[in-house]
Order: structure tokens, then sequence, then C-alpha cells
């Protein structure tokens, strides 16, 4: 770096500091004390290159640019704590030399995706229930990971809260941050896979009480999910500016989990009373249908993203997979949704009866399932091209979109009885636990070193 980029002044937005970040090909990365994002970098995040070095390429200027580039960055000094705990001078978040921070810091950067670890156990225990070839202990393995997940929903939620305890506006700044306020619906999706798991390992079903329950508890999250679906929507829409170059996956999270009302009442409506079967169902439909058509809308923006830009920054690919679950969640529940309707009799007399309905689910089903192989596709070949060198908690979506695709494979394969079918679920079932297990393993090293959970390195920085 030159001498001229050394001498920066300081100004009454506080003192600026320059240093390099795997995401700027351009140059120097520059600090604000006072300015906690870096809305308007000129070298996005999401950039088709990931060479350091390739400024010439973009066209622009590099002395022309000092100006632009000074502006907006992440906090890393004393005004970044509003508890008064005076954090480490501006470093380098990415210096593997960078000082080592205290606990309560460090929930200063426990974000909101970190239940992006629960939801994808929650899927896990999901996918091990619904094996078709399964062997003696199976069903208790399954059972032990959804234990697992009701201790793990609950650490991040005290994680969160001793957050938000310790480090005063914190919830507030979260859930209207331009990056991790997108990640907030996650806890919806963690907890939509607790209700599918309690259903699937624990309710009878002939247990006409507990049904009761948990047809009580699916209505509650319909109403929620709604909520957030519309509010967070109108919130972005009104306060926040996204451009076309800056569209990821995580545009599609606000829509994901009332969306998932429709999978989880294809789980519970083949217990329900006949009474209730064709609301539920019904409802699941309405709100299946809602998530998959924002969810499209969503594609058309990612699809001119990534023609007009180029695939992601290698640091933020594995969030391509996120792209794999509406489609997949969606033909896993119309499929369920359709068996669920054999036990109702609301559709007898009816042109469209349940036998053309199933047949109807099922071929809309392949159609889907189809669109989910393509993005899973398109994300492992990016993936492959250029493997993320730091861990993220953005890694987990190579998880969970990824389980609901393995299970909507495992619920055609059972519709379709084929045995070569089923084996091939079997396999796509072993390579999730082992990704599951590669993530996780890397996410615990990332604590322990202080990868994430630490300023500058998580979701609660605006870094495209």
């Amino acid at each position: 770096m030159d001498e001229k980029h050394r001498n920066i002044s300081s100004s009454s937005m506080g003192k600026l500091v320059a240093f390099s970040h795997p995401n700027d090909a351009l140059g120097p990365y520059w600090t604000d004390s006072n300015t906690p994002t870096r809305r308007n970098s000129i070298r996005s995040a999401y950039s088709r290159s990931d060479d350091p070095h390739d400024s010439a390429a973009s066209g622009l200027d590099e002395e022309a640019q000092l100006p632009i580039k000074r502006k907006g960055t992440p906090v890393f000094d004393a005004a970044h704590d509003s508890d008064g705990t005076k954090s480490p001078p501006a470093v380098d978040p990415y210096d593997p030399n960078r000082p080592k921070l205290a606990i309560k810091q460090r929930l200063h950067h426990f974000t909101w995706a970190w239940y992006t670890w629960p939801m994808s156990t929650g899927g896990l225990a999901l996918l091990i229930g619904s094996q078709l070839k399964t062997f003696p202990g199976l069903e208790s393995i399954g059972f032990g990971v959804y234990f697992i997940n009701l201790v793990l929903f609950s650490a991040v939620t005290i994680g969160l809260a001793l957050r938000f305890w310790f480090h005063k506006g914190d919830f507030v700044r979260s859930i209207t941050h331009p990056r991790e306020g997108f990640f907030v619906p996650t806890a919806f999706l963690a907890f939509a896979t607790i209700i599918t798991s309690t259903h699937r390992y624990w309710i009878p079903d002939n247990d006409s009480a507990l049904s009761w329950a948990i047809q009580g508890v699916f209505w509650g999250y319909v109403l929620l999910t709604l909520a957030l679906a519309i509010g967070q929507y109108s919130y972005v829409f009104s306060s926040h500016s996204h451009g076309l170059q800056t569209m990821v996956p995580t545009w599609i999270l606000p829509i994901f989990p009332i969306m998932l009302s429709g999978t989880i009442a294809s789980v519970i409506a083949k217990t329900q009373a006949e009474i209730s079967i064709l609301p539920v169902v019904g409802t699941g439909l309405t709100c299946q249908g809602l998530g998959l058509s924002v969810a499209m809308l969503m594609y058309a923006h990612m699809i001119g993203r990534l023609m007009q830009t180029g695939l992601p920054n290698r640091e933020h690919r594995p969030g391509l997979f996120m792209c794999v679950g509406p489609p997949a969640f969606t033909a896993l529940a119309i499929i369920g949704m359709a068996k669920s309707l054999e036990r109702s009799s609301a559709l007898n007399g009816l042109l469209l009866d349940k036998v053309i309905l199933y047949n109807m689910a099922i071929i809309f089903a392949v159609f889907l399932w189809a669109l989910s192989l393509w993005w899973f596709g398109i994300g492992v070949v990016a993936v492959l091209q250029s493997p993320p060198k730091y861990f993220h908690l953005g890694w987990w979506a190579a998880v969970f979109p990824n389980t609901g695709f393995t299970l909507a494979s495992i619920s055609m394969a059972r519709e379709f009885g084929s045995e070569a079918l089923m084996w091939c679920t079997t396999v796509m079932s072993i390579v999730m636990i082992c990704i599951y297990l590669f993530v996780l393993t890397f996410q615990i090293r990332a604590v322990i070193v202080q990868d994430i959970m630490y300023p500058g390195r998580d979701e609660d920085v605006e870094d495209h």
C-alpha cells in the first residue's frame, strides 16, 4: 500500500484505518469508527472475480475511486460497543494475529444466523426418521438428533438473549440491519423443524388430545409467519435500497417460514380428525403457494444478477444452495398433502376427486424436483470452482435446503415404488450427514479460533 493511502486524517465521523480485505478487489478496506456498514463500498463482495489484484479488470481508475472507497465499513473499535466495554483498536479482522476477545464482547456478534444450526439439525432429524431403508436402532438415532436439536435451539435462544441483555439496542439494530435482518426468519424455520420432528417422534397416530395441540401450534405458526412475511418485506421495501448486483439468496428467507406451513400441514394432517384435514391441508396449500410464488419472483432477480454480475464471491457461494429449498419443500409438501386427503370424505362427488389430485401432485412434484436439481448443480459447480476460505454461518445453506431436496426425493421414490430410487435416496442421506458433520467441524473450529463471533466476521456487517 503506498504512502498516500496510509496518511488518512481524522474526521468528525471517526478515525479511518485502511487494511486489505478478501472481498475487496480495488484495494484498502476502510473502517470508520462510527459507520456500522459498508453499503457504499465500490467493490461488491458478490463480484465476478475472486482475484484481489483484479482492479484493472473492473475498468475503474484506482486514483479516481479513492474518495468512494473511504465510505462505509464495519465497526471495529470502542464506539461499536454500546455498553461501554472497549474493543481493541481497529485492526484487520482477517489478520491471524488479531487480538482475542472476551466472551461478552464476542456475544456482541452472536447473530440471528446461528439459528441455521438448529434449523439444519432439525432437518437432519426428519431425514433420519424418513428413511426407506432402515435398520434396528435408526429410530433411536433420529430421536437422539431430535433431542439434541431441542438443546441447540434453546442454547441459541439463550445466546441471543444474553447478547441483547449485555448490549442494549442490539435487538432493534439486528432486526433492522440490511444483512443480519434477513436471518431473523431462520428462528421460525428452526421452530418449524421442531414442530414436524415433535409430531414424528412424540405424537402417536391415535392420540387425539396431542393431535389437537399440534394443530393449535400449527395455526399459531401460520399467523406469526404470515405477519413476518408481510412485515419484514414491507420494512425492507421502505427502509433499504438493494441493487440488483447485490442480490443474494437470503432475500428469500422472509417468505420461507410461511412456505414451510405447507410442509407442516403435510406432516400433521395425516393424524388429524377427519373434520380438520381439509382446513389444515387447504391452509397449507395456500401458504405453500404463496411461498413458492414469491420465491419464483426472487429467482428472476437472482438469475438476472448472475447474468449481469456473475457468480458470487467465493465466501458467499454456499448460499446458492438456498435456492434449492423452495421447490424441494414444495414438492415434498404437495405429495404429503395429497396423500393426507385420502382419509377425507370432503372431496367425494367432486370433479377433482382424490385420485386426480394425487396424480396432479405427483406430476407437479416432479417438475419442482427437477428445478431443485438444477439449482443444486449450479451451487455445486460454483463452490467447487472457488471454495470459500473462511467459515461463515452461511455454510449451513449447504445442509437445510439440500435436506429438503433429499426428503422430496425420498417421498417421490416411495410413491414410485422404485427400488433403485430408494437406494439412491439412502446414498443422498449419507452424503447429507457427512456434509452436516463437515460444516459442524469447521464451525466448532471457527468458534475456538475466533473466526466467527468477532468484529467484521459475522452477519452484523454488511459486506456487499
